[in-house]
């Protein structure tokens, strides 16, 4: 999974972005098809910079992620690579794809991670095979019991002091109820987000992780978030299903070919 290696700077405390996957094991090669390795780089002024997210692709064009992965002051690049394992290697299942356009949820905020979600429009289209594939999205009615078990996956840092995965890592994470997360995060917002990963399990996403899916029942129910700097568990994660009636509208803008008020790495 891949959390923001670049935000976690000393003076940070939340990390925004959960960037490994600690305790994992690695997937079975293309068992994932929906998941996207967002390759960014932003130059601001005189310097550039350069990290990876996590993401997922919902339809042939159209991948979600977080929104703090690419909200960004400068000129944003962003690439998406689809049907990868080893995200260093050219493998021959790999699609990389430029992206021009997405669309930040109007209320995004930085202080706290709110409504923390993007979706990236590719074009051309993802050529949808047995290596790159969507994974569906919950409707606004549906949610995941406190104690059920989901899993993430990724190519964030393995270790506190690791390195990224080359290949993509996996880990159970188990879904918890709200009390731990409005302790430990003051702008917890119950409606929008979701409290996951306990102790416990010894295993949780982090920096390089952030934008992927947390996957209940073959669907993504939520987004990797944000987190503590000095503690691993609970995460914070986007709840999809809230947001799910924005996201419907803006796939119909696609359609329409049009992205009011979307910024764009032209």
């Amino acid at each position: 999974m891949l959390l923001l290696l670049l935000i976690s700077s000393a003076f940070l405390l939340p990390w925004a972005g959960a960037g490994r996957i600690i305790g994992g094991k690695e997937v079975k090669r293309h068992s994932r098809p929906y998941m996207a390795y967002l390759n960014i780089q932003v130059l601001h002024q005189s310097s550039r910079k350069a990290y990876s997210c996590g993401g997922f692709l919902i339809r042939p064009d159209a991948v979600l992620s977080a929104a703090h992965c690419v909200a960004k002051e400068g000129r944003v690049n962003i690439t998406v690579i689809l049907g990868a394992h080893n995200i260093r290697a050219r493998e021959r299942s790999q699609q990389r794809i430029r992206v021009r356009d997405w669309v930040i949820h109007p209320k995004y905020s930085p202080a706290g991670f709110k409504n923390d979600i993007v979706i990236l429009k590719l074009k051309p289209r993802a050529r949808i095979n047995k290596n790159v594939q969507p994974i569906s999205i919950p409707r606004s009615n549906e949610h995941v019991r406190a104690g059920t078990k989901c899993e993430v996956a990724g190519w964030g840092v393995m270790s506190w002091t690791g390195h990224p995965s080359d290949v993509m890592m996996e880990a159970e994470q188990e879904v918890q109820n709200e009390k731990p997360c409005k302790q430990l995060f003051r702008n917890y917002q119950r409606r929008s987000m979701m409290c996951v990963g306990d102790e416990k399990s010894g295993k949780a996403p982090y920096n390089g992780d952030s934008g992927g899916p947390l996957v209940c029942n073959q669907k993504a129910y939520g987004i990797v978030s944000h987190g503590l700097e000095d503690n691993l568990f609970p995460k914070v994660f986007t709840r999809i299903s809230y947001f799910e009636s924005w996201i419907r509208q803006q796939l119909g803008m696609f359609a329409l070919q049009e992205l009011p008020g979307s910024p764009s790495s032209d």
